[in-house]
């Protein structure tokens, strides 16, 4: 298993040098040279296992540079920091099954990819005798579960930023509260597109990289989606084991294409996947883009989602490279016309590919609303707001044929404001958030600007 660059420029790479490298240093994102293609009976051969178990044979085949009994402790460890048996439970309410992903250290389903990367960089930073700085962007969610994966961790310090007064108030709580000294908190005074932007402009200074070793934890790195990859597949095992349906729908809430792509990784290995669907919230770019092949630009809305608060989708990349024939220089071409132009567009024949893997729904700040309310008063189940975009839109385009898997991207609890007002309550508390208000912050602000970062980084770098 070998790994190459969406840009064409860089090839050959080993699963360890792929999670090192993190951004290609092409600028593009890298990917398996050969993805690999599952048989029905070796899929149904996996339904019944622990979630540990899977992880182990999707991962495996993906890192054969790792050796088994490293790998399975790496995973084991990994998951056992999660709250529930299961890891990632499926519920059943209402004709809506719901894939939790945040019973994690922090409540998102960040924590799913992140336990693990974590605990890959310590084993292998431990076995080269080498340090790593991890730069990261966040919308809310991967800040705190890259902290939380990698505090304490010996040869790693964790630089976050994330937009100042645009992420909730427990997201920011969860990151800014973590007293380990290799943690290092800031506030951008911009939007995420900003601080995004300034993480891969970094990446893209190969000195810089080099000299500060620098390591990503944002879904950039392919390791994220890799652990991603895992949930899809055990979600449909456990609703194939009540239904006996072979096929499924997912509806996936997404702003940064990378849990989407993770289910397209999926289905390109051979779960029988019936069709993906695209949530968005009013940032629907991604909407815009399957629905009527307009990939452009526009300003960033703040919503009850912040987490989907994003315009510049950065695993979009790696699907154009598939939609694109994988020609790499033809991915070149375009993401440099896209940065000039802040718009691409597509044939309709290659629209109709997107519509043959893709469906997508837009759901503004009354629909949100609206689902939460309404799916609280028939179930009593309680969403966050970026689940209901999720349930909204498998509502809207998962029709009746085959089962439609709503993944559960945040425990309600993170986004107490949004339940609140919807439903006239809070949602109840878990005890890792309990006093987290309380708790001191450690926290800068700076500007939206590459030079400030670059200065911070060089200064607090181990």
């Amino acid at each position: 298993m070998r790994y190459q660059s969406t840009r064409g420029g860089v090839s050959g790479l080993s699963f360890k040098e792929a999670v090192f490298m993190g951004l290609a240093d092409d600028g593009g994102l890298l990917l398996p040279e050969k993805i690999p293609a599952l048989a029905q009976s070796d899929i149904e051969a996996l339904e019944n296992l622990t979630y540990p178990e899977l992880a182990f044979q999707i991962i495996s085949r993906f890192a054969p540079d790792i050796p088994s009994s490293d790998l399975k402790d790496l995973i084991d460890r990994s998951y056992a920091s999660f709250s529930h048996p299961e890891i990632t439970p499926v519920v059943h309410r209402n004709g809506v099954y719901i894939l939790e992903l945040f019973h994690g250290p922090t409540l998102a389903f960040k924590d799913v990819a992140l336990q693990f990367l974590g605990n890959l960089f310590e084993y292998l930073l431990r076995e080269r005798g080498q340090k790593m700085n991890i730069l990261g962007a966040t919308s809310g969610d991967t800040g705190s579960a890259a902290i939380y994966g990698v505090r304490g961790k010996e040869n790693i310090n964790i630089f976050i930023l994330h937009p100042q007064g645009k992420v909730s108030a427990v997201q920011e709580r969860q990151m800014t509260t973590v007293p380990d000294s290799n943690v290092f908190n800031l506030a951008v005074q911009g939007t995420f597109d900003d601080a995004q932007a300034i993480v891969k402009d970094i990446f893209g200074d190969l000195e810089l990289k080099r000299s500060l070793s620098l390591g990503a934890v944002n879904s950039i790195n392919w390791a994220r989606v890799l652990a991603q990859i895992v949930y899809y597949f055990y979600a449909w095992g456990r609703v194939r084991g009540e239904t006996g349906c072979e096929k499924v729908c997912f509806s996936v809430p997404t702003g940064n294409f990378g849990d989407i792509f993770a289910g397209y990784m999926a289905k390109r290995m051979g779960l029988p996947v019936q069709k993906l669907i695209l949530a968005s919230n009013e940032n629907n770019i991604l909407t815009r883009f399957v629905n009527e092949g307009d990939y452009s630009l526009a300003g960033v809305v703040n919503t009850l989602s912040p987490s989907m608060d994003i315009q510049v989708a950065s695993n979009f990349e790696r699907y154009l490279f598939f939609l694109y024939g994988e020609d790499g220089r033809r991915v070149k071409d375009a993401m440099e016309r896209f940065r000039k132009e802040g718009r691409l567009t597509f044939t309709s024949e290659e629209l109709a590919r997107v519509r043959a893997d893709f469906l997508s729904h837009s759901a503004g700040r009354e629909e949100t609303l609206n689902t939460i309310l309404d799916f609280h008063k028939d179930t009593g189940y309680v969403l966050d707001p970026h689940t209901a975009v999720g349930v909204r839109a498998g509502r809207e385009l998962g029709g009746s044929e085959w089962p439609t898997i709503c993944l559960a991207t945040a425990h309600p609890a993170k986004f107490a404001d949004a339940v609140r007002e919807a439903t006239g309550s809070d949602p109840e508390r878990p005890s890792s958030l309990e006093g987290i208000e309380d708790r001191a912050r450690r926290c800068e602000t700076i500007p939206a600007d590459i030079q400030a970062v670059r200065a911070y980084l060089e200064k607090h770098a181990c």
